[in-house]
């Protein structure tokens, strides 16, 4: 992972691992996707306590937390979790990626997608998965971009907002 580089428009980018600093920022990140969004299915914001919390979680199962700064502040992040408890599923993770408002289209969930998945490679992980609330054109497209490919649709798994929700299940080799 390049931990700097320059964007054609002038700005710095920083890839690094997340830390319980990164906390609040995330939480301030992601919030906007539960209040005003179906791509998360959660319903009620979450402080960083709560963030911090899930931060350590993913650590300790030995995955990785990304975050991305563009000009130093907190632009997105991604990260994987394990896709099922079960011992034989341990070679399986599910596969996340939010852009702070204004970051998208850009690039960046490329980017932070593309070192997230080197990680995972080198930790010896054979399948990413990820679930995409529809529609969500960009996700569709961010995840066929890296070579995910649709495995599952499951019709009407989700109700927030007042009406039903389908979600998607793409897949990657490793």
């Amino acid at each position: 992972m390049t931990p700097m580089s320059t964007d054609t428009d002038g700005s710095t980018l920083t890839l690094r691992p997340a830390s319980a600093a990164d906390a609040a920022a995330m939480a301030a990140l992601y919030n906007p996707y539960i209040l005003d969004s179906t791509i998360s299915f959660e319903t009620e914001p979450i402080d960083a306590a709560e963030m911090a919390a899930r931060l350590a979680n993913v650590e300790a199962a030995g995955l990785p937390w990304l975050v991305a700064e563009v000009d130093g502040v907190l632009a997105g992040y991604a990260y994987a979790a394990r896709w099922r408890v079960r011992a034989a599923y341990r070679h399986a993770v599910e596969t996340s990626v939010y852009l702070a408002a204004g970051h998208g289209r850009r690039g960046l969930g490329t980017r932070l997608y593309q070192a997230l998945l080197a990680r995972l490679r080198d930790g010896g992980l054979h399948t990413a998965i990820g679930g995409i609330a529809l529609p969500n054109a960009a996700s569709v497209a961010l995840h066929e971009k890296l070579g995910y490919r649709r495995v599952a649709l499951f019709e009407e798994v989700g109700f927030k907002f007042g009406r039903r929700i389908d979600v998607g299940y793409w897949q990657l080799m490793l």
